[in-house]
């Protein structure tokens, strides 16, 4: 697909407020209900983005942040200016243009602290705003394992004892593929950062602590602990799948196991990020929108956007508003169950 220009005007000027009716939630099980209310509505409350949006998160400072990848670019949306250029560029810093697709940012996601964190795909790290200021001091917390470069960070999650956890695929690499003449790793991993909460700002990675805890996966994207911290959930975007993980005391993971898979769907679309409810139930970006999968790993419903979905996030004072990234646009529903927020 040719990637248009990106316009930031046309991106900050247009905010739309358009609904749909609960005739856009696929219901699959009674469950749904207790989930979803029967008045639920699809809202578009930002659009005219280039292509491919991400990577949302709710800020303490009531802002949805989220990343414009193909625009290098992360943006601040909120209810009373709507969406606005935050900061450019997220991503690929070099100075000779960006040969790939995707030079932008990526997933974001909140440490205990209410410290946005993000993963930098095209800039091939993870960092972390000290503050909410685009101008304002930056500290990386990981770029390499075992002397290489990471491939490109994409999403990522801290569990409450201050660790983060984040994929590495190679879909911020120019070529997106194993074979990249940039890629030094000959894997797809997902890591853990012990003590990443503690990290003192502006010191340099702690590359010696960086953990690899999975490198079987072909292609993990989103993860997300369940609210226990029992299991971590990946998202495999090759496969079609969620896997699901037992996290062991020390923070690895054993007993993989596919926990929900969309391949039998003939859509293109594939598992992205994904968020969990505070009663253990996943929202995963896939085939045809947003899929709401029980703690057991059924798909109990879809909530149906009109555009090819990234990511969601929860959002508003009480965490029970899921903001959805889609291609060009962001949408919210109101939901009755409030999220995990990070």
């Amino acid at each position: 697909m040719k990637i248009q220009a990106c316009f930031f005007m046309l991106a900050i000027a247009i905010v739309l407020m358009q609904t749909s009716s609960a005739q856009e939630i696929q219901k699959l099980d009674a469950s749904l209900d207790k989930i979803v209310p029967a008045d639920a509505k699809l809202e578009r409350i930002a659009t005219g983005f280039n292509r491919w949006t991400e990577g949302p998160v709710w800020t303490h400072e009531s802002s949805l942040l989220f990343a414009e990848i193909p625009g290098n670019s992360i943006f601040k949306w909120t209810q009373e200016k709507g969406a606005e250029l935050f900061l450019h560029p997220s991503g690929y810093e070099g100075a000779d243009a960006y040969k790939g697709s995707e030079p932008g940012s990526n997933g974001m996601t909140l440490d205990p602290d209410g410290r946005v964190t993000v993963a930098g795909h095209a800039r091939r790290n993870v960092w972390r705003f000290e503050k909410l200021d685009p101008k304002g001091p930056i500290t990386v917390l990981a770029d390499s394992y075992q002397g290489k470069k990471l491939n490109s960070p994409n999403d990522l999650v801290y569990k409450s004892d201050g660790s983060l956890y984040f994929t590495d695929p190679p879909y911020g690499l120019p070529t997106q593929s194993d074979t990249d003449p940039l890629k030094e790793l000959q894997f797809n991993g997902v890591y853990r950062l012990p003590g990443a909460r503690q990290h003192k700002a502006g010191a340099s990675p702690d590359r010696d602590k960086l953990q690899l805890i999975i490198k079987d996966m072909l292609r993990p994207n989103g993860l997300a602990f369940s609210p226990d911290e029992k299991y971590l959930y990946v998202a495999d975007s090759v496969k079609k799948f969620w896997m699901r993980f037992r996290v062991q005391p020390d923070g690895s993971v054993t007993d993989g196991a596919v926990f929900c898979d969309t391949a039998s769907d003939p859509s293109d679309d594939v598992p992205d990020g994904l968020r969990v409810d505070k009663q253990g139930n996943l929202y995963a970006a896939g085939p045809h929108g947003v899929w709401i999968i029980s703690p057991e790993g059924k798909h109990i419903g879809t909530i149906r956007v009109p555009e090819r979905v990234a990511n969601v996030a929860w959002g508003d004072k009480d965490g029970k508003t899921l903001y959805i990234t889609g291609s060009t646009s962001i949408y919210r529903m109101r939901l009755n169950i409030a999220g995990i927020r990070n």
